[in-house]
């Protein structure tokens, strides 16, 4: 089967592999259809490996060089004795997080994606979406409902990551919320916000062509551009007696970023970090002292989202499909998908890989 492989740092190959075998005991070998490209495939690619292991990993075994895609799904071409959950013919999408299901004290309490042997498909597994197969456990699988778009199922997971930043935000009906970054992870964030009932919506980036993207798929939002205004003056200005927002949520890894939310959020409200930091970063910590603020980190989801996350997509009450700005094929997912995605003038938001 084809599939598209890490080996390195810009060293991504179209290769052919041998097709999974028959699935065993509790698993299932699904038929991939769609695959999203991920902030961190991207970080791979550009300076990895970062999360894929060059040694087996401590849980899985696997190792470079590595299938990649950790958003996607297909449908279900065979299943394992015991399986029961999913049928052959079903439409599914993957939730990613591999680890020990009982045993460990993170586990014994459904907190998987807490776990200190972590896996994620298409990271540091043996099998991930951008290929035709992958041969999963069966709680990586969740069937769809019926309503939910095709491609949505590599829409389900980036989604669930935003939904559980505004979880840990405590974003609800009336709240004002700003979010840094508009990248997908950001803008599927503040649908979150506005499917959480959030009423005032803020988004900083320093990219006028996010920031167009980001309005065209939701015009109530706020745009800044941190580059010629204060994001702090801009969000104090819009909210009640220029107080601030209730919640900030970065969502793209950058110091700036972060201080800004530290700025522009109210006294006593909630900082979210989502993005992922490439190193130590200063923060004002008079201030998240003299502002009573909470700092919370956001890593990935509960591995219970699926069923929740699809029903929002489903019903529209998040349209994550407006995200997708292109499609492409699995041969030119390096080209067209990965370095437009990289592009500084790039025009490109979410590309979806139709396997």
């Amino acid at each position: 089967m084809k599939a598209l492989r890490f080996h390195g740092a810009k060293d991504l190959r179209i290769e052919d592999v041998d097709k999974p075998a028959s699935p065993g005991p509790g698993q299932v070998l699904v038929r991939n259809t769609h695959c999203g490209i991920c902030g961190s495939d991207l970080h791979e690619y550009s300076y990895g490996p970062i999360f894929i292991p060059q040694e087996p990993h401590v849980f899985t075994g696997a190792k470079l060089p590595q299938i990649m895609g950790h958003e996607f799904g297909g449908v279900v071409e065979a299943i394992g004795p015991g399986v029961g959950h999913v049928a052959v013919g079903d439409r599914v999408s993957c939730q990613p997080i591999v680890t020990p299901r009982a045993g460990e004290y993170h586990a014994d309490r459904g907190l998987f994606q807490l776990s200190d042997r972590i896996a994620i498909v298409g990271l540091s597994h043996d099998w991930g979406g951008m290929a035709e197969y992958a041969l999963l456990d069966d709680y990586n699988v969740a069937k769809v409902p019926d309503e939910l778009a095709d491609e949505a199922v590599a829409l389900i997971e980036p989604t669930a990551v935003g939904v559980y930043a505004c979880d840990r935000g405590e974003v609800t009906a009336g709240s004002s919320v700003l979010v840094t970054g508009a990248g997908p992870i950001g803008v599927v964030t503040l649908m979150a916000a506005r499917a959480a009932g959030a009423t005032r919506l803020f988004l900083s980036d320093p990219n006028d062509t996010r920031l167009e993207l980001a309005k065209s798929v939701l015009p109530e939002v706020v745009t800044i551009n941190p580059t010629r205004e204060s994001v702090a003056d801009a969000v104090h200005a819009a909210t009640e007696a220029s107080v601030g927002c209730d919640t900030a949520i970065e969502c793209v890894g950058n110091e700036h970023a972060l201080k800004d939310c530290l700025s522009a959020v109210r006294k006593q409200g909630i900082i979210v970090q989502c993005g992922l930091h490439p190193g130590e970063g200063a923060l004002d910590w008079f201030q998240v002292t003299f502002k009573d603020v909470q700092i919370r980190g956001s890593w990935t989801y509960g591995t219970h989202f699926w069923p929740r996350v699809a029903k929002l997509i489903s019903t529209g009450m998040i349209p994550d499909e407006k995200l997708v700005t292109r499609r492409i094929a699995l041969e030119d997912a390096v080209r067209d998908g990965f370095d437009a995605l990289l592009d500084p003038a790039g025009d490109q938001l979410k590309i979806i890989i139709e396997i």
